[in-house]
């Protein structure tokens, strides 16, 4: 997030799109709900009517797969009704002649005509984000998962420049993370292409900083894959051996036959975690590791603040923290990993990694720090960009709607789109072991628009086989008025009744991130004998 969670109280208008904060950010959903208790305008995009969309002033329940066209929209009628920052953009952008030219085919009525929205709707939306004094946008995996994800989120970037909402209290641009530790995970280095603090690995001085930091002679300069182009790897004999840490990727991850053919066929699975998952069924050795109650360290979250966890039960049997784990499998490989506690990784993160410099575990003993941090007198950074973009000027570049890599056809002629409700976190690997969430949410199930279903003279309630590309899944109905009758809704945390056995591997071609929103699918009522 560029801004802070504490900010939301100063917005005056919020756009909301691609997330569910109600159910998947509920403290975030708790403010921005309060936030509009005491002012604020709402705006929220998304094919269901989402918890914060029942109460919004615009909701705009867009088709899926339409987030570029629908923001190029807005800001076709921003810049039409001269509603833009023309001080920021002179002194803080460039880029922004060419998107003119590229926005003026987007009219209301062409963007109303794709998205399928009322017009109307599209205007009042853009109005109360532009005349806002303040104004912020949340999005989460509803942009992101598609393989058009990079184009939307640089399209509302775009938003957010010209109308000069960043580098503000309360404004900025503000991705919601899936999971308590993935902003840490990437901070530290988990990406293909980066060292810690998001250093290339192709740069020559990063090399040289990290092997005189490590003492190493060699690292590698070339960039890696992304977790979502190693099944084809293994396939492909490319990759021989998969260590998994803290995911389950049988249930998460699109098209499961193609996931389980991949596991099957790698030479050696190692999976860590903290139960026998899905995935670690595949697994030739599991490495128990203890949960976050269980060891020292620290999270970083959404808004940048790094937060010091603390031990407070031991693991139980044979599981160790994942540094112990980590840093005696180094020591077996050959490379010294003296560590005798997490206080002194953070120190060592903190000598690399230049937003991380001024962290220490007695700086965040008591609360949190956001980075950028870097010296040890600074206060941290409760937002961003504050004195203009960090790279000089903020590049505004359009990017043209593209259409779904599968489109609704004669034989599939639904789309499915998926997610995750309030009572479970991702593949139920832990809050599946709660008898009271299991109580609220136990089974699988499909949201359906009353229509769709009289269309397939299915009733509430109903068994149902829901069909894509990849294969079939048999669930149960719930009939909601709140979702558009040409899309279907499906939490994917249910093995029993995996979404993903039928979602799509086609990847956004910069992120690698595949399309989980957007699969095309048919349904069928399932005759009882």
């Amino acid at each position: 997030m560029t801004n802070s969670i504490e900010e939301i109280k100063y917005a005056k208008g919020i756009f909301v799109i691609g997330a569910n904060p109600v159910e998947n950010h509920p403290v975030i959903g708790s403010k921005i709900r309060r936030a509009k208790a005491e002012g604020a305008r709402l705006v929220v995009a998304d094919p269901r009517k989402v918890g914060l969309a029942k109460i919004a002033d615009i909701h705009l329940p867009l088709k899926p797969g339409t987030n570029v066209a629908l923001i190029n929209g807005i800001m076709n009628i921003i810049i039409s009704k001269n509603l833009v920052d023309k001080e920021y953009l002179t002194k803080h952008t460039e880029g922004y002649e060419e998107l003119v030219d590229m926005i003026r085919e987007y009219t209301p009525e062409k963007v109303a005509d794709i998205c399928e929205l009322p017009k109307e709707d599209i205007i009042e939306a853009a109005k109360i984000y532009a005349l806002s004094d303040v104004a912020s946008i949340f999005y989460a995996m509803g942009v992101t998962q598609h393989s058009t994800g990079t184009n939307g989120v640089i399209s509302l970037s775009n938003l957010a420049l010209i109308t000069g909402n960043i580098g503000k209290l309360g404004g900025g641009l503000n991705p919601l993370r899936g999971q308590n530790n993935v902003q840490g995970a990437c901070d530290m280095g988990c990406l293909p292409n980066n060292y810690p603090g998001y250093q290339k690995v192709t740069t020559p001085e990063v090399q040289s900083k990290f092997k005189k930091a490590w003492d190493v002679e060699n690292l590698s300069e070339e960039v890696g894959l992304t977790v979502t182009e190693v099944p084809d790897a293994i396939l492909e004999d490319r990759v021989k051996l998969l260590y998994i840490m803290g995911e389950n990727p049988v249930i998460s991850d699109p098209d499961t036959a193609h996931i389980t053919k991949a596991l099957k066929k790698v030479d050696f699975l190692i999976v860590q975690d903290l139960f026998l998952t899905e995935t670690a069924e595949y697994a030739d050795i599991v490495l128990p590791a203890g949960a976050f109650a269980e060891k020292d360290g620290t999270f970083t979250n959404t808004e940048r603040k790094i937060q010091r966890i603390r031990k407070a039960v031991d693991a139980p049997g044979e599981a160790k923290a994942d540094w112990i784990i980590l840093s005696e499998l180094l020591n077996r490989m050959g490379v010294v990993a003296n560590y005798t506690h997490p206080r002194e990784i953070m120190e060592e993160i903190a000598e690399v990694t230049p937003q991380y410099g001024g962290i220490s575990y007695e700086r965040i003993s008591n609360d949190g720090l956001q980075w950028p941090c870097p010296t040890k007198g600074h206060p941290g950074t409760k937002f961003l960009h504050e004195n203009g973009p960090a790279r000089g000027k903020g590049l505004i570049k359009g990017v043209a709607h593209q259409d779904s890599a599968e489109t609704p056809c004669e034989k599939y002629p639904i789309i499915l789109t998926t997610g995750r409700n309030l009572y479970h976190f991702h593949t139920k690997t832990m809050t599946g072991r709660v008898e009271g969430l299991n109580i609220k949410s136990d089974k699988g199930y499909v949201e359906v628009n009353p229509k769709l279903l009289k269309k397939y003279g299915i009733e509430d309630g109903e068994r149902i086989k829901v069909t894509s590309r990849r294969g079939s899944v048999e669930t149960t109905v719930r009939s909601n008025d709140g979702i558009i009758s040409s899309t279907i809704f499906m939490p994917f945390h249910f093995a029993e009744a995996a979404a993903n056995i039928l979602t799509n591997t086609v990847l956004d071609s910069i992120a690698k991130i595949p399309e989980l929103k957007v699969s095309t699918v048919r349904i069928e009522k399932i005759k009882v004998s």
